[in-house]
């Protein structure tokens, strides 16, 4: 059983601070007081002038693993998640190969059960044709379904509407959305390349995909 004790701390939470010591035991928060002098345990952290605020949760972050663990992985991440201040995190599908199934999600779950150092869930990939994978997901697990409207990543786009009306009335966990409209990102990129040539600054790629509703309707299957 390991137990912390941090003392004099200026104690930050809902919306106000106050002096106050914690007491954790086994990794979880046991006792807030004004004061735990008389409490016994096994490390004690003296944070005067200092403040401690709850861990912060990232729900966007792109930790590359797997397929494009040169540029970061789970592990150099979660540990800079954690330096921040950040102890959870939300991971996005855009991988090597996209997590656009549950195979490919359950990968990352057991690849995150041994690398990372901060709590963890992944966002499954929405596409044209994995409404079946979507709903068969484990929503106490998954945090969330990731949908891009104009091409993205892999298998990573929703462009047709049956699928979009099937996914937003049926799926049950949160939805984060790229509402963009691939045509506009094609024309767009297109009119950069006839005035920069190949070597496009990147001062211009926010111009690419603005986020504007398409001026179609996307296409029926």
């Amino acid at each position: 059983m390991k137990t912390i004790l941090i003392t004099n701390a200026n104690l930050v939470n809902e919306g106000s601070s106050r002096p106050a010591d914690l007491f954790i035991k086994n990794g979880r928060i046991e006792k807030i007081a004004s004061s735990l002098t008389n409490q016994s345990a096994d490390t004690v952290i003296d944070a005067a002038g200092k403040a401690l605020l709850p861990g912060m949760i990232d729900t966007h972050v792109h930790f590359r693993e797997p397929g494009l663990d040169q540029k970061a992985d789970l592990h150099s991440e979660s540990c800079a998640a954690v330096a921040g201040g950040v102890t959870s995190f939300m991971e996005m599908p855009n991988t090597k190969p996209a997590a656009i199934n549950n195979a490919v999600l359950e990968d990352k779950f057991a690849l995150a059960a041994t690398k990372s150092v901060a709590n963890y869930s992944f966002h499954l990939g929405a596409s044209n044709h994995n409404l079946d994978e979507l709903l068969a997901m484990d929503p106490q697990k998954v945090c969330g379904v990731k949908l891009f409207m104009g091409a993205s990543t892999g298998g990573l786009l929703v462009d047709r509407f049956q699928q979009l009306e099937n996914i937003f009335s049926q799926v049950k966990v949160p939805i984060s959305l790229h509402c963009e409209d691939t045509n506009t990102i094609r024309e767009n990129e297109k009119a950069a390349r006839e005035k920069y040539g190949e070597h496009i600054p990147f001062t211009q790629h926010h111009l690419f995909a603005p986020k504007k509703p398409a001026t179609n309707p996307p296409p029926s299957p």
